[in-house]
């Protein structure tokens, strides 16, 4: 028969939390309701003091393991060496060890009710090896000396949507590498020095915030970091905990935010993992219908089981916390979401009212981000939810899942189809171009374009672009253009920003010797100016969630692939008006319809010899007549040049 574990009963003197490693009856109680917002404290190997000793205590959740022993370099991995205890009635097996040091690695021996016994690396574990390795290695979090106060209570007093946002997606064991010392070495950078290096170039190009793929410890480098063993480990590649502690000091203290990539969603088969822990399933669905992804050969997180709820809950919480991270990406929300997510009938399981709609992950993501801007206010929790799913960002009491921000998924796709279309035939897809202001205050959006629609055969951005080599460039800053002007906050995945060739590889680094070809630099310096306006601008970021911060003034010249847009600034003082061409032709006598007889004063231009135009001898200020056109009263003429760009201020 099934073995059942009872839920703990609340002790009649309950008391907080121990500061203490020690799991006590109130531990038990909150983790058993899956509240234990800080059960990273309890769970896991913890440097300790017992009766004057010092040592590392170990406690791991296994309730239906027959035994759990402690294993590691300091008894030679004798799987019987070091039984631990178990405590009733969640099932957590405990052991104190004296003597032992941070350093020291070790595992558990898992011990099944079938007589299997399994490595596995400690779920809760702090630090772990450099893979190919698996151990989990005892480390402290404690005594790091953050300098970071200001950034944190500004953070907290923040109104992020009406700011700007420009993120810049990464991976940090590609941005840059070392030369390799042998065959041996990947060549990656400590998060200590890449901080400095990185800050220098976000600060020169204008981003505001960095996202990280990859962080927590995993054990393919191929996975990108999306398949992950050590959920609160950072990954051994870049150094230890502190050192990712220093990273994110040193980019607050820089004025530079910090979002990870984090996975809910699913967890790898690797036997060391979290995969049928206690010889059983555990972290996931014990139905393979519903805890298994087919297509991705993974294990699917059980959202109806309170302490693997309180275990990402409390990783999340644990981030932003211990780590100071200003907010979480969420992966795959739409796999959540969706019980028939990738399967085929007869591989999932209808809910209690026989829908597809995972009733527990609903749940669990309006727990989630409640708790999160509870206890972490001015932080950002991020969806990529890649379906029509109403309310994501909405409010978890009027239905909504409570996030903050969702990627523009539908954007994207649009977007960059209608880059791809030979000019000629643009006209025909110029509805993929302002199709999405049809949604685009639904939700609070990011637009992006990340990591996923540079890899796999699917083309560098630059690569994209039809045409010949210098047709690219020009028709790639026309894009970039029309993705600042458009509402919502921005994000771009690295090597992007200057024209990257090869498609991204996790093993290799950027083609930084291409910044010097002109081109290249051209447009990173191009992207930079973008960028640079767009903190500058109000009418760029302010308004992002009204339509009164957005005009079309020409959202149907189809035959010319011509857009023209105004961007309202809260104050109507430095509104923003934009003119894009799509189309390699010149259109001297360009004339653009505007709303008020205004100056306009043209702030960018792609003319500009330094970011690899010809040369721009046009008048910087133009004065709107009583023309009609567009549809407005007022206009000004303009030369726009084939993949012109021009911004004016009003």
């Amino acid at each position: 028969m099934e073995k059942k574990t009872a839920r703990p009963r609340t002790p009649k003197t309950a008391k907080k939390p121990e500061a203490q490693p020690f799991i006590t009856e109130f531990d038990q109680y909150l983790f058993g309701q899956g509240v234990h917002y800080e059960i990273y404290k309890k769970l896991g190997a913890h440097v300790a003091m017992k009766k004057g000793k010092k040592g590392v205590y170990f406690a791991v959740w296994a309730p239906d393991a027959a035994r759990v022993c402690l294993v590691g370099d300091f008894n030679g991995w004798d799987r019987e060496a070091d039984p631990m205890t178990r405590l009733e009635p969640l099932g957590i097996h405990e052991l104190f060890v004296p003597g032992m040091k941070e350093g020291a690695l070790y595992k558990y021996a898992v011990t099944g009710q079938d007589g299997k016994t399994i490595l596995k690396s400690d779920p809760y574990g702090f630090s772990a090896e450099m893979r190919p390795s698996t151990a989990s290695k005892v480390a402290s979090i404690d005594g790091f000396k953050w300098s970071d106060n200001r950034w944190i209570d500004n953070r907290a007093q923040s109104k992020f949507q009406k700011e700007p946002m420009a993120i810049y997606e990464m991976h940090p064991g590609s941005w840059k590498k070392h030369t390799p010392e042998n065959e041996d070495d990947p060549g990656f950078y400590n998060f200590r020095e890449l901080a400095p290096e990185l800050v220098t170039y976000l600060k020169e190009m204008g981003y505001t915030h960095v996202e990280l793929i990859g962080v927590a410890e995993h054990p393919f480098d191929g996975s990108w970091g999306y398949q992950v063993t050590g959920y609160y480990a950072p990954t051994s590649r870049y150094g230890t905990p502190k050192d990712f502690m220093y990273f994110v000091n040193y980019l607050h203290k820089h004025k530079i935010g910090v979002i990870l990539d984090w996975v809910p969603a699913h967890f790898p088969r690797d036997e060391h993992g979290l995969a049928n822990f206690d010889g059983k399933a555990l972290y996931e669905y014990a139905d393979p219908k519903k805890g298994e992804h087919p297509d991705w050969g993974t294990k699917i997180f059980d959202y109806g089981r309170n302490e693997v709820k309180n275990f990402l809950i409390a990783n999340a919480l644990y981030w932003l916390t211990e780590y100071h991270v200003d907010g979480l990406r969420i992966d795959a929300v739409a796999s959540m979401l969706y019980l028939d997510y990738g399967k085929q009938d007869g591989q999932w399981v209808a809910n209690k009212y026989g829908e597809n709609k995972n009733l527990e992950a609903i749940e669990f993501f309006r727990h989630l981000n409640s708790i999160v801007h509870q206890r972490k206010p001015g932080t950002v929790m991020i969806a990529e939810e890649s379906t029509a799913w109403p309310m994501v960002t909405g409010d978890p009491e009027d239905g909504g899942l409570g996030f903050d921000l969702k990627w523009n998924m539908g954007w994207m796709n649009d977007f960059l189809e209608y880059q791809k279309c030979d000019p000629y035939f643009r006209k025909y897809n110029h509805n993929k171009m302002t199709f999405s202001m049809t949604y685009a205050y639904s939700e609070n959006y990011i637009l992006v374009i990340s990591h996923d629609e540079v890899v796999h055969l699917k083309k560098s951005m630059l690569e994209k672009m039809p045409g010949s080599d210098e047709q690219k460039f020009a028709n790639l800053k026309a894009a970039y253009a029309f993705m600042l002007g458009h509402p919502g906050k921005k994000l771009l995945f690295m090597g992007q920003e200057f024209g990257e060739r090869r498609e991204w590889s996790e093993a290799r680094e950027l083609d930084w010797a291409s910044l010097n070809d002109p081109r290249h630099e051209g447009l990173k310096e191009y992207v930079g100016q973008l960028l640079t306006m767009y903190n500058k601008y109000p009418a760029l970021y302010g308004m992002d969630d009204t339509w009164d911060g957005f005009q079309w003034i020409n959202a149907n010249d189809g035959d010319r692939s011509i857009f023209s847009f105004v961007r309202y600034s809260p104050s109507k003082r430095n509104n923003l008006l934009f003119v894009i061409n799509f189309t390699p032709v010149d259109r001297p006598d360009y004339r653009v319809g505007v709303p008020k007889k205004k100056r306009y004063t043209k702030i960018l231009s792609t003319k500009a010899p330094e970011i690899g135009g010809a040369a721009d001898t046009e008048p910087v200020i133009y004065q709107a007549t009583a023309s009609e056109c567009d549809g407005q009263p007022y206009s000004i003429g303009y030369p726009l040049p084939g993949y012109g760009v021009a911004v004016f201020k009003f």
